[in-house]
């Protein structure tokens, strides 16, 4: 069985992506859910990761760590992972690839914070960009895929790489049109996006360095955790 080492689930948007995927195309895993460590230390992913980050995939024999290299891995086993037609398939790659490498500006003004809802101080140009081009990225899709996910009827890859996005914009309130948050809203509606987040309310751990990072991009107006 395949073993899956991610951080916090209410912090690392980057183990979401093929957590969720796993889920949501039914591939068992076991998960091993190692917290992050103060002052951003990651020297005790080194035991289990090469590159010391997580996610990190064991399959037996071999490790397979980074998010992208994850996906493409569990592709090459489950056709599900991307959609089959090529056209559907090939755009469904950009969009992933335009994630994994780019949106600076919304990972630095709105860190991943499932818990919590923040009012921003302000949008700035450059994350009104990445917001706008996000927006595109999903009506393209919708448009010329026919929806409900991002290249078609299934649940993709693609889908699996803006998943930690609708978190972000629920908690910091991004402004998107009403179609582009109709996707959102699935994306949040999904069982498996619902019991990330019950799990990431529930942890009682905190990692001073991330709350402070959404702490300083505006005020703090519900946090939902019970401890």
């Amino acid at each position: 069985m395949y073993r899956l080492y991610i951080g916090n689930k209410n912090y690392s948007s980057w183990s979401l992506r093929p957590w969720v995927l796993m889920k949501v195309l039914g591939i068992e895993f076991e998960e091993r859910l190692e917290y992050f460590e103060q002052s951003n230390n990651f020297s005790k992913f080194r035991m289990f990761s090469p590159s010391g980050m997580v996610p990190c995939l064991v399959d037996g024999t071999k490790v397979i760590w980074d998010s992208l290299a994850i996906c493409e891995y569990l592709a090459e086993h489950y056709k599900h992972a991307w959609p089959e037609p090529l056209a559907h398939r090939a755009a469904a790659r950009s969009y992933a690839a335009e994630m994994h490498s780019g949106f600076s500006s919304l990972r630095e003004t709105c860190p991943m914070n499932c818990a919590i809802n923040v009012e921003l101080t302000e949008i700035s140009p450059q994350l009104r960009k990445d917001i706008n081009r996000i927006e595109e990225i999903f009506l393209d899709g919708l448009e010329r895929f026919g929806g409900p996910f991002l290249a078609g009827d299934h649940f993709s890859i693609a889908d699996a790489f803006y998943c930690p996005v609708a978190f972000r914009v629920k908690s910091y309130q991004l402004p998107m049109s009403d179609r582009a948050l109709g996707y959102i809203d699935r994306l949040l509606q999904l069982p498996a996006m619902q019991r990330w987040d019950s799990a990431a309310i529930n942890e009682t751990w905190r990692e001073e360095h991330h709350e402070a990072e959404a702490a300083a991009v505006g005020r703090i107006i519900l946090d939902r955790r019970l401890q």
